[in-house]
């Protein structure tokens, strides 16, 4: 594989933006689920139509580390973690120290203390979309075995990592006498911490989906040859991955009398059939927006949001919080209609936010050096 330019990969922006979008949604639902009495189809919405959103990032991430770069080529991994350092590490930091400073005034909840630092700032805990980077950093750490494993990467071993996959996510989110364990352990123990936040910095719970984007980056020609083969099988792998997800859910509530918290807190991204979900989405999103293009008003409509969307996921808890604040002192509750009027708004703000900042980043770079990472062109 050569290490030479190759052209933009129009689909991966506009995968980058609807994922950004189920983001949204799984944080306005998670509000949502405050009302006493849910709609459990507007639920089944926000919270298990988008779960494919946070692994499929990891995806675009391991896509675009190989797209066009191949793993045997020379490789300076001290220059590496500088340029993801800054992408990464710097906006990392700075929107953590922005959200403790922000949530201990706004909640009155004052600032934690120093020796606290640390351990938040670890497990990626100022604010609750900050683990994705954490663990995006981790896989950044360990990208020399990225490199060795997708070097010597077969179809038949990747089917044998996904296999290894799903086992050990259904043995970290269901194994119940490890979570009686790590539930019992001591309070405030390093222990307790480090198994309690698992699945805020393990990146092995996401590395089939990391590896499968690195490996169908590196052999881009083939699948892309493949997928428009196959364009209709893609879809219908993705509805069915849908729908078996959504008929578990369904079964929970209706069936098991799980409540809406208890149905999404088990049919998710890591049980064996979110997993399905994540690969079926994938697929059949890079399929779909490979032939939808860039041409046309819906296509420019997701290159935008995919354009914005690092901005719009550090951000949009800001304008989640303060809309619920009027939300709250308007008297109003959380319903079906409002929590939707809410979600478009939150996406609408974060992105006019997101815009207004890029351009003035262009003009002061050392803004959007902090808060997305982005270097101006030499």
């Amino acid at each position: 594989m050569s290490s030479s330019k190759r052209a933009r990969v129009s689909a991966v922006e506009a995968i980058r933006g609807i994922s950004m979008m189920g983001v949204i949604g799984i944080h306005i639902g998670a509000e949502y689920l405050a009302n006493p009495s849910p709609n459990i189809h507007l639920v089944a919405l926000f919270d298990i139509g988008t779960r494919f959103s946070v692994p499929i990032f990891f995806f675009i991430s391991a896509f675009g580390l190989f797209y066009g770069q191949s793993p045997t080529a020379p490789f300076s991994y001290r220059d590496f973690l500088v340029r993801r350092g800054r992408t990464v590490m710097i906006p990392y930091l700075v929107w953590s120290l922005f959200y403790l400073i922000h949530d201990a005034y706004a909640y009155g909840v004052g600032f934690p203390p120093l020796t606290a630092l640390p351990g938040i700032l670890f497990f990626g805990n100022a604010k609750y979309q900050l683990y994705f980077m954490v663990i995006l950093i981790w896989f950044y750490l360990l990208m020399p075995l990225w490199r060795v494993l997708l070097a010597r990467m077969t179809l038949p071993l990747l089917a044998g990592i996904l296999i290894v996959q799903i086992a050990f996510d259904y043995w970290s989110s269901f194994d119940t006498a490890f979570n009686l364990y790590v539930y019992g352990l001591p309070e405030g123990t390093l222990l307790r911490a480090l198994l309690f936040y698992r699945l805020n910095y393990w990146v092995v719970h996401y590395v089939f989906i990391f590896l499968l984007g690195g490996y169908i980056a590196l052999h881009f020609d083939v699948f892309r040859a493949w997928m428009e083969r196959n364009t209709s099988r893609l879809y219908a792998l993705g509805i069915i991955s849908l729908g078996a997800l959504l008929a578990w859910y369904y079964k929970l509530l209706l069936i098991d009398s799980y409540t809406p918290l208890e149905g999404i807190f088990t049919a998710h991204q890591l049980s064996p059939l979110g997993i399905f979900y994540t690969i079926g989405a994938t697929l059949a999103l890079f399929a779909f927006f490979t032939r939808l293009g860039t041409e046309n008003l819906l296509g420019r409509t997701f290159q935008l949001l995919g354009k914005h969307s690092y901005f719009i996921y550090l951000a949009h808890p800001i304008a989640i919080t303060y809309l619920l604040m009027v939300i709250h002192e308007s008297g109003r509750v959380l319903t079906a209609p409002v929590a939707l009027g809410m979600y478009a708004t939150t996406l609408l703000l974060t992105l006019f936010g997101a815009i207004v900042v890029r351009k003035v980043g262009i003009s002061v770079p050392i803004v959007n050096e902090l808060t997305i990472g982005l270097k101006p062109k030499k």
